[in-house]
């Protein structure tokens, strides 16, 4: 059963659930959109955490800032990055590497934004990108991504204008495409559980 825990942050305290797995290895996972209900009980959030425990991992999921019983308030998509911060080192104080972040939609987005400005975990899978509604250009840049998953119905993260936007990197970064979802993946969850039980993450050992 997962604990319900408080997360220290930067100027807030952070509502979240964590599962220890029974084998090395440990997840952050993010939640979509503060301002359209997005948290951490979100459908594809509860397959995330679902997927890693079955793979042994232990799992964090959290409410951003503002979010259920976190203290503060919405902060752009930017101060959200130290509340990514915060959850990984709590990650690391609880669980063997390697550490990754999961994120999904505007929580996918932040992920890729805290990896970029230096934040150190071992990788990322990030799940509908919203390129179409956040400003992420950086994408190919994120170091470490490891996995991209997406709709091919998905109108907030299209196909086309991702394999654009990642360029020469594509090659780098695997990207799997689940038929029939949107970027809601209602009915799709199953798909998405099996990717992330069965991806390899720890492949290549990386530290972090």
């Amino acid at each position: 059963m997962e604990q319900e825990i408080v997360i220290p942050g930067k100027e807030v305290f952070l509502e979240g659930r964590f599962l220890a797995g029974a084998e090395p290895g440990g997840v952050v996972i993010t939640h979509p959109h503060p301002l359209y209900g997005g948290s951490m009980d979100n459908n594809i959030v509860w397959t995330v955490h679902q997927a890693f425990q079955a793979r042994g991992w232990s799992t964090l999921r959290f409410n951003f800032r503002g979010v259920g019983r976190s203290t503060g308030s919405y902060g752009q998509g930017l101060a959200e990055v130290d509340d990514i911060g915060a959850a990984l080192a709590f990650l690391k104080e609880h669980a063997a590497g390697p550490h990754l972040i999961a994120g999904y939609s505007f929580g996918a987005a932040v992920a890729a934004r805290a990896l970029l400005g230096g934040l150190e975990a071992a990788g990322a899978v990030l799940i509908s990108p919203p390129i179409a509604f956040m400003d992420i250009a950086f994408l190919a840049q994120v170091p470490r991504l490891k996995l991209i998953i997406a709709g091919d119905r998905d109108d907030l993260c299209p196909l086309k204008a991702l394999y654009t936007s990642l360029g020469s990197q594509r090659p780098e970064i695997d990207i799997m495409v689940i038929e029939e979802a949107d970027h809601f993946y209602g009915g799709q969850e199953k798909k998405l559980w099996q990717i992330l039980r069965d991806y390899p993450f720890d492949r290549d050992k990386p530290a972090s």
